[in-house]
């Protein structure tokens, strides 16, 4: 596949983690990095980085904010998985070739589709809720002796999935980074239980380990007015920025140089100015 972009999947196999929340931050921070942004949905059940992106285009004052929107695509799968897999392989090929990213949301399931997409990334990003339930999607976990016993089925699956990218003649790096997360102040053994496992796991099957986005209300409220963090810089965006907001959008820096989608943009730069 002759392409330009970088492809950047954000999945996980199980739901409830901030995947979507974490794709339209992502999206947002790309393209007011300057960056061409091509997104693809491939969650039919729930279609929320749809529904976010929606909710960002119908504002009335999207032009008085200077909300950017990207290159948006979903993938709803049919009863066909023959031809779902090529309408997929269709968009991927398409949007690499005329983005600089394209990030891609996936179910909270183990579905085809989101098989095939993990395939194709450059960057895949997990979110993980901090706690030992949902470790479990990563790996088992011994209760006597609290060490990792074996590298659980998503984990199998991202090895499959590097696999398949390989058998295709896919150039460059595969990073596989996991957020930790929805983090709360709140029950201190059971974060350091998860830091301790995923600091295991993460030598014995090739991830870092990147703090995410904390567990705030605003995120809710962002998705109904289809706002993120960083449109709360405009004062006509109508929401009362506190210091909640400001340690926020902090994460989110953060989480972007931790995932060097701020070199990604620098290079852009650089050779765009060539």
């Amino acid at each position: 596949m002759s392409k330009r972009a970088h492809i950047i999947v954000v999945g996980n196999e199980k739901g409830g983690t901030g995947k979507s929340t974490v794709s339209m931050h992502l999206i947002v921070s790309l393209l007011g990095l300057g960056l061409s942004v091509g997104s693809i949905d491939i969650d039919a059940r729930q279609a929320t980085l749809t529904r976010y992106i929606t909710n960002r285009r119908n504002r009335t004052d999207a032009a008085e904010l200077g909300l950017l929107a990207p290159d948006h695509v979903a993938v709803p799968p049919t009863t066909h998985r023959a031809g779902d897999e090529a309408r997929f392989s269709d968009t991927i090929i398409r949007m690499a070739q005329s983005h600089d990213a394209v990030v891609i949301d996936t179910p909270g399931s183990d579905h085809y589709l989101s098989r095939q997409a993990h395939s194709y990334a450059d960057t895949l990003i997990t979110p993980l809720n901090d706690s030992l339930i949902d470790l479990d999607v990563l790996a088992l976990v011994d209760p006597a002796t609290m060490h990792v016993t074996r590298p659980s089925h998503y984990a199998e699956m991202v090895w499959e999935s590097k696999k398949q990218r390989a058998m295709r003649g896919e150039k460059g790096p595969f990073e596989w980074i996991v957020l930790r997360n929805r983090l709360s102040s709140l029950d201190a053994r059971n974060k350091r239980d998860v830091e301790r496992l995923l600091d295991e796991l993460s030598k014995r099957i090739g991830f870092r380990v990147v703090p995410g986005l904390g567990e705030r209300v605003i995120y809710r409220s962002l998705f109904l007015e289809g706002l993120t963090l960083l449109d709360l810089r405009q004062a006509a965006a109508n929401i009362e920025f506190t210091m909640s907001h400001v340690a926020a959008r902090q994460e989110l820096r953060t989480l972007l140089e931790a995932t060097g989608f701020l070199r990604l943009a620098a290079a852009e730069a650089v050779a765009a100015s060539a």
